[in-house]
């Protein structure tokens, strides 16, 4: 078994490309504005202890990060009890950054959804959706703050998100923003209402996602990975796309 592993592992490489559709972590790295950036601090050095060694002061949702249930649900679970099998999943990417670039406040909605199966085919179930809108690729003003102070950027809909979990039964859902619902509702309701309902179900989400649109829509894998941290409420992530080599 072990050996059929392994060459199943050689089979993958020469086959498939890896994407990191992670942001790397540093102080100007885009992260939601209401928490401070991160901090480092060296506390042992090569000139005195012949070794390197940082504290970080980090906030769990920096950066590219996952939010485990339980960040806007109380009842939900924590990091150390999600299922490890759920961190590895077939992956669909919706494409709507010609709708986000039109209009910075673009919620995806459920015929969005509807007309991409028509496409695709039908989204599986136990699949990591993730939205991409290139809001990745953005270097300044990240959250699009207008004169006003208002923040615009894209999102999910609350029946975007109702018909993947309840109809398509996904694993996880993701997106360039750092936060789910596009901005434009939570400003209509007051609260982040999309987001509430996600973690309510009990899956889990990845935030201010990075390289969606060096995946293919349908047939790639992502892997989610994240620090094991007992009860964690989130924490940053690594997340690795697999997408079959493209032609030449």
């Amino acid at each position: 078994m072990t050996l059929n592993l392994w060459n199943d592992l050689i089979k993958l490489k020469e086959t498939c490309e890896i994407v990191d559709l992670s942001h790397p972590v540093a102080a100007e790295t885009p992260h939601w504005a209401g928490f401070d950036a991160v901090k480092e601090r060296v506390v042992y050095n090569f000139k005195e202890h012949r070794f390197l060694a940082k504290e970080y002061t980090i906030v769990g949702q920096y950066a590219t990060h996952i939010d485990a249930p339980v960040h806007f649900y109380e009842p939900g679970r924590y990091l150390h009890e999600l299922e490890l099998s759920d961190a590895i999943l077939p992956l669909v990417v919706i494409d709507k950054s010609a709708e986000a670039k039109e209009n910075a406040n673009y919620a995806i909605n459920k015929q969005d959804i509807i007309e991409f199966e028509k496409v695709y085919g039908e989204i599986p179930e136990g699949s990591f959706v993730a939205l991409r809108t290139d809001w990745c690729k953005r270097v300044e003003n990240f959250d699009n703050i207008d004169e006003d102070g208002v923040s615009n950027y894209p999102g999910w809909s609350l029946e975007a998100c109702k018909y993947l979990i309840e109809e398509r039964k996904v694993k996880a859902i993701g997106h360039e923003t750092s936060d789910t619902d596009a901005s434009m509702l939570s400003r209509e309701s007051g609260w982040l209402d999309v987001e509430t309902y996600v973690l309510s179900k009990d899956i889990y989400q990845v935030e201010l996602m990075a390289n969606l649109d060096k995946m293919p829509a349908v047939g790639g894998v992502i892997i989610v990975g994240y620090p094991n941290i007992v009860n964690g409420t989130g924490f940053t992530a690594r997340c690795i796309g697999i997408r079959p080599k493209l032609n030449e």
